[in-house]
């Protein structure tokens, strides 16, 4: 094997390629069947909005557990969402809301990963994130991403291996010129410079060619160096990123705060040709973790939601992309009930929601209900793999699909969720 000092490892992985760029994209054999619905955006609400203060109000509710916000009503016949989004109460017939959602993991480590995978943590199985079985499945082509999460994504591609993994972008600031490392070139990278020092991967290549007991992450640095290259100096892939070749008007129908800009984002992507998108939300700008305070501060972090989420589904209408996109919005678990003596709620995960839209969802519907208190369905309840085989669906993957992993064995993908009856 060639020797390769410190100093040129270290020169590979600072432009944005081999270690990092090329785990991201690989190629997949010539002549795969896809399906129509193959582009996803999820919006992961990190933190866990109450479902009871948002879209599934218990106006009726005793005293000390119905809140303070009242329900209002929808575009769609019977659907009430709360008031403080007259936004997607217009557009109620282009979404279905998903009540009753149940599980008992009320530890948000442990749920977020059950709520991003569709499965319950296991000590033996790491199971991928939804955008890593998309890049699996789904190939964007090879100027572009697969897989973009708009802040880092939490759990991982999972048994799928390394090459799976998110391209990470940092959450666009309004006004501030925006970059992504390995397709803008910051730090005074040119495309210039990036060629002359591409004879460090391909060398690379040649020098870990056959070895294949090494890990995963090396063995990346393989044929998909030669992919990450293509993107890296596309025009295509650059621009995709641009905010800046958005009109005044359309950045600010989004909102010039940071939600609406990341679904800006996340909509031009999609235009572009990646095929996921995930949008983390997360603290400090928005923290739906309200152990207190929780109707002041949802009072602050719903009207960005409200706005940024209605212009996303406007511009993908309006770009004849709404149908070709599965769309779903959802925190880990729910709130309790009752409102504790910090005017907060606290984690419950015997209820929640979600929201779904886009690709075959059929909108104007509410499925599912909760019982007076929103404490626990109704009558049928879901779980986050029904969620996940639900969304899994509509994307166009089959949520009984098996994956060699890493165990020795296949691995369904979701083996204990079925798709949500009455909601595709």
């Amino acid at each position: 094997m060639q020797n390769f000092t410190r100093r040129q490892f270290l020169q590979a992985g600072a432009l944005g390629t081999g270690f990092t760029l090329t785990d991201y994209f690989r190629l997949r054999a010539a002549g795969q069947n896809v399906p129509e619905k193959r582009s996803a955006i999820f919006i992961f609400l990190e933190g866990a909005p109450s479902h009871q203060d948002t879209f599934d109000l218990k106006p009726d509710a005793p005293a000390g557990l119905r809140g303070e916000f009242k329900p209002i009503a929808t575009n769609a016949s019977g659907v009430e969402i709360c008031e403080h989004m007259p936004l997607l109460a217009q557009r109620a017939d282009k979404f279905a809301v998903i009540r009753g959602i149940t599980h008992n993991v009320a530890d948000h480590g442990l749920a977020k990963k059950y709520l991003l995978t569709g499965n319950k943590s296991s000590q033996t199985v790491s199971y991928p994130e939804y955008g890593s079985v998309v890049s699996h499945e789904f190939p964007s082509d090879r100027y572009l991403p697969t897989y973009v999460s708009i802040d880092e994504s939490f759990v991982g591609p999972g048994y799928l291996g390394s090459r799976y993994s998110a391209l990470t972008a940092d959450k666009p600031k309004h006004g501030v010129p925006y970059s992504v490392r390995g397709i803008s070139l910051e730090d005074g990278l040119t495309v210039e410079k990036y060629k002359s020092q591409k004879k460090l991967l391909d060398d690379l290549d040649t020098a870990f060619r056959g070895f294949e007991d090494l890990d995963d992450q090396v063995r990346g640095l393989d044929r998909f160096a030669h992919q990450a290259y293509d993107i890296i100096s596309s025009p295509k892939a650059r621009a995709a990123f641009d905010l800046s070749e958005e009109k005044a008007a359309e950045s600010d129908r989004f909102g010039k705060h940071e939600f609406g800009q990341s679904l800006l984002l996340a909509s031009r992507l999609i235009e572009a040709g990646v095929h996921f998108v995930g949008v983390r939300l997360r603290p400090a700008e928005f923290d739906f973790d309200t152990h207190s305070d929780n109707f002041s501060r949802l009072r602050t972090l719903l009207p960005p939601f409200d706005r940024g989420l209605a212009a996303m589904l406007d511009r993908l209408e309006e770009r004849r992309l709404l149908n070709s996109t599965a769309i779903m919005a959802a925190g880990e678990f729910g709130r309790t009930p009752k409102i504790n003596a910090q005017g907060g709620r606290d984690h419950w995960a015997r209820a929640m929601c979600a929201v779904m839209a886009g690709g075959d969802v059929r909108g104007g519907q509410v499925v599912g209900a909760t019982d007076g208190t929103a404490a626990e369905p109704k009558s049928v309840g879901y779980t986050p793999d029904d969620l996940a085989a639900s969304f899994f669906a509509n994307i166009g993957i089959d949520p009984k699909t098996e994956f060699q992993s890493n165990v020795g064995r296949p691995i369904t993908l979701i083996p204990n969720g079925s798709p949500i009856r009455n909601l595709i």
